[in-house]
């Protein structure tokens, strides 16, 4: 019998994605995700969304679910609202595998499936502001990576001189963010 327990949670914007931090300066001056839910004893978020990155975060008592989700090429999909209008062979560029720094050396990325967003997406407002169009044009993006590096999709934008200015993942495989709002939790049975 499976005893883990499993929840999806939409991470808001300035959370730090683990659960606290013994050190009180740190509690001071960060969000943690023990704020937003009184987790059971032994939960562990499944991968990280930095501190300015919001959407869909798996959260689990279960090491080997957490560790197979890490390793074995789960299609991770986001939203990225990027400064600039990127041409088609920029995203070409995002597609093939661009070069991005991680852990002091270069590294190309794998493949990935990126594609423009004809409208804006339908997501809640941001904690913090946004800034608009009158400084340029913004354009939104869907990225499907099947990796995670540290700031991996920022760290692609950035490469083609687009910054990412908002980023949200909406689905790991086939588990999606769908009418979460920020802050929300719900129990899901670990199934992929």
């Amino acid at each position: 019998m499976n005893t883990h327990r499993h929840f999806l949670l939409f991470k808001p914007y300035g959370y730090i994605s683990q659960l606290g931090s013994n050190d009180l300066r740190q509690r001071r001056k960060k969000k943690f995700l023990d704020e937003l839910y009184d987790w059971p004893a032994g939960i562990m978020p499944i991968g990280r969304l930095d501190e300015k990155s919001e959407g869909l975060l798996l959260i689990t008592t279960d090491g080997k679910l957490s560790d197979h989700i890490n390793r074995s090429g789960i299609e991770k999909e986001y939203y990225a609202l990027v400064d600039g209008d990127p041409t088609e062979a920029d995203l070409d560029h995002l597609r093939n595998g661009i070069e991005i720094g991680f852990d002091g050396k270069k590294y190309t990325t794998q493949p990935a499936t990126v594609a423009r967003l004809d409208e804006n997406p339908d997501l809640p407002e941001r904690g913090k502001k946004i800034r608009d169009a009158r400084h340029g044009p913004t354009t939104w993006l869907r990225i499907t990576i099947s990796e995670g590096k540290f700031r991996q999709v920022r760290k692609m934008t950035s490469a083609i001189n687009c910054p990412t200015l908002r980023l949200v993942r909406v689905r790991v495989e086939n588990l999606k963010l769908g009418s979460l709002q920020p802050g929300a939790v719900v129990e899901w049975d670990g199934k992929l």
